[in-house]
């Protein structure tokens, strides 16, 4: 694979939250999250909830995960982390953009053409005071 495509080691993917990522798409760069389905499966999504697209997943500290599901923090919406759908909440039946990604010797990489890897974490400012991102009102 790719070195410019490696985003990170698949053991520091949290079997029990998300490891964010920022992803270029054109000109355009957007957060994605990476989460854990067993041992050697990995699913990616990009960062926000279908019910609210301003509402992010991951804020940058991991998604909460439960029973399998990632939970959005906002609507208590759950969606399947290994196929991203929505079982429960406001957007029920909606799924998750899907971003691919595959393991190969231990580490993840993005295989979506879509996007170009940026770096693990987020790339954008955020004023954590308020739950809005810097620029926008």
């Amino acid at each position: 694979m790719d070195e410019d495509s490696r985003i990170a080691d698949a053991s520091e993917v949290p079997a029990d939250s998300t490891l964010l990522f920022t992803v270029r798409d054109g000109l355009d760069e957007r957060e994605a999250i990476l989460t854990k389905n067993g041992d050697d499966e990995v699913a990616a999504f990009e960062n926000y909830c279908q019910h609210w697209t301003d509402v992010r997943l991951d804020k940058g500290s991991g998604a909460t995960k439960r029973d399998g599901e990632l939970v959005c923090g906002k609507h208590g919406a759950l969606f399947e982390a290994d196929s991203g759908c929505c079982t429960y909440g406001p957007c029920e039946g909606a799924v998750l953009e899907d971003i691919g990604v595959t393991i190969e010797d231990g580490a993840v990489y993005l295989t979506d053409d879509d996007y170009e890897f940026v770096q693990v974490g987020s790339s954008m400012e955020y004023d954590l005071s308020s739950n809005r991102s810097l620029g926008f009102d």
